[in-house]
């Protein structure tokens, strides 16, 4: 899959329950990351929660009692792309202070993350894992950043 849309071919809903990081996520990043991530146009609602909510979240829909990173609930994978991407925000900015990365960096990183798993990607089995960081580690090198896993 050719990765890679433009503006144009995105629909983005950017909503803010935990407003701290607002700053750190203006929607011409958002779109940059995810239209980078993106090999299809899409829908996307990107939301910004407390850990309370996405500990719900991960515990309802998932069945884990704990905040994760990223949700990502994906409805249709073509020929639009339809998903929502809950991220949490205490606990990436937990996460990108033990990985000694900008907290802007690690939520672009895992907005790629969710975007791929918005188009069918998984990491449940090793080949899989393999496919989605080499998929993850372009993009994010792509776009100038960090590669999460060299």
């Amino acid at each position: 899959m050719s990765q890679g849309i433009t503006r144009a071919d995105l629909s983005l809903s950017l909503q803010f329950a935990d407003a701290r990081h607002r700053a750190l996520l203006p929607r011409h990043k958002v779109q940059r990351w995810l239209c980078a991530a993106l090999g299809a146009p899409a829908e996307i609602t990107v939301r910004i929660v407390g850990d309370d909510e996405g500990r719900a979240l991960n515990r309802d829909f998932r069945s884990k009692d704990y905040a994760t990173n990223v949700l990502t609930f994906d409805y249709q994978h073509e020929p639009v792309v339809v998903a929502d991407l809950v991220l949490a925000a205490g606990v990436v900015e937990r996460e990108a202070a033990e990985l000694g990365l900008p907290v802007a960096d690690h939520y672009a990183h895992l907005l790629v993350h969710g975007a791929l798993h918005a188009q069918g990607h998984d990491h449940e089995h090793d080949d899989e894992a393999a496919e989605m960081e080499a998929l993850e580690s372009a993009v994010l090198t792509g776009l100038g950043l960090h590669d999460p896993y060299r």
